[in-house]
């Protein structure tokens, strides 16, 4: 991307979004599109066509969505599928009749079957069924990669989807039912801690694996993916195939941890000293979620933050903007 180059980042305020705002800047760019919701309702098909045409982006990061996490996709399923269906398509739909020159969809690991292979590689897409939890969802962004791939195959387009593993970070939501289980448990540690609570529930039996990939370095690869050149780039699209492998890139860390681990690991980051109760009537999720990243990998960017120092950074952010 030139340094000059408009880019257009969709959801600018969240967690990824952010933090490739931050990541952008950093690396010499400036020429920034962003619209709040109150300005640009994704929703709304003319309004974003509306939008691409005055505006005319070269490059569109797509990181607007609505997320949660299990009780967010229980009890909203219906928003989950129509919100994230209507974001999609107008964005890709207006990019394509804009010529916007590459756009990079931001996808979920749930995308992956519930008893998927472990690692997930991206060939495993749609090969068995997904994690009804979160169906809704996951079929909204299967839908955005299809999209995707459909462009490019018809209009050569450059659309590339990138597959995050679980993240975490600055700017993460910290809403006590809503959020996703990193921040999520930094705020009931931090609440049980002030409280003194002699214990913590935390949902579930403790056993599920899961990876999760610091929200500054998500947007650090995306930047890199975006940057690639073309003889490198223009491969991973299936413009000129289709094969079954869809372009499609996961982004994570490679290795997890059971979440009983992690609720350790985060009650000691915060300071909890209580104990630690896990309720097994709660729901689960999917057993395991750990990415293969090694096609990521092999292209030469590896997540740099470890988790330890990633964690203590959300703390950091929750005790600035939410803590006192």
């Amino acid at each position: 991307m030139d340094k000059n180059a408009k880019i257009y980042i969709a959801g600018h305020r969240g967690l990824v979004g952010s933090g490739l705002m931050r990541n952008l800047r950093a690396k010499g760019y400036s020429n920034f599109l962003t619209r709040t919701h109150a300005e640009l309702d994704l929703t709304s098909q003319a309004a974003v066509e509306a939008f691409f045409a005055a505006e005319k982006p070269d490059y569109v990061f797509l990181a607007a969505a609505k997320v949660g996490g299990i009780h967010a996709n229980n009890t909203y399923p219906a928003e989950f599928i129509r919100d994230n269906l209507a974001i999609q398509t107008n964005i890709i739909h207006a990019a394509y009749k804009n010529d916007v020159k590459r756009l990079l969809f931001l996808g979920s690991s749930c995308i992956y079957p519930k008893l998927a292979p472990q690692p997930m590689k991206e060939e495993h897409l749609l090969t068995s069924e997904l994690e009804p939890t979160n169906r809704p969802y996951a079929l909204a962004k299967i839908a955005g990669i299809e999209m995707c791939w459909a462009y490019n195959r018809q209009y050569k387009t450059q659309y590339l989807a990138v597959m995050p593993t679980n993240l975490y970070g600055p700017g993460d939501n910290y809403h006590p039912e809503n959020s996703h289980v990193i921040p999520a448990l930094i705020r009931r540690f931090h609440e049980a801690k002030l409280a003194n609570a002699p214990s913590v529930t935390v949902w579930g039996t403790g056993t599920p694996k899961r990876e999760f990939l610091y929200s500054e370095d998500m947007a650090d690869a995306c930047v890199y993916l975006m940057n690639l050149p073309d003889d490198k780039f223009v491969p991973l699209l299936g413009q000129d195939r289709n094969d079954g492998l869809p372009p499609l890139m996961n982004i994570g860390v490679g290795h997890d941890l059971t979440i009983r681990e992690l609720a350790e690991t985060v009650a000691a980051t915060v300071g909890y000293a209580g104990k630690l109760e896990f309720d097994s009537s709660k729901p689960d999720g999917t057993p395991r979620k750990l990415m293969d990243v090694a096609r990521l990998n092999a292209m030469g960017w590896h997540a740099p933050t470890t988790f330890k120092a990633g964690l203590a950074e959300a703390y950091l952010d929750f005790m600035n903007n939410c803590g006192k």
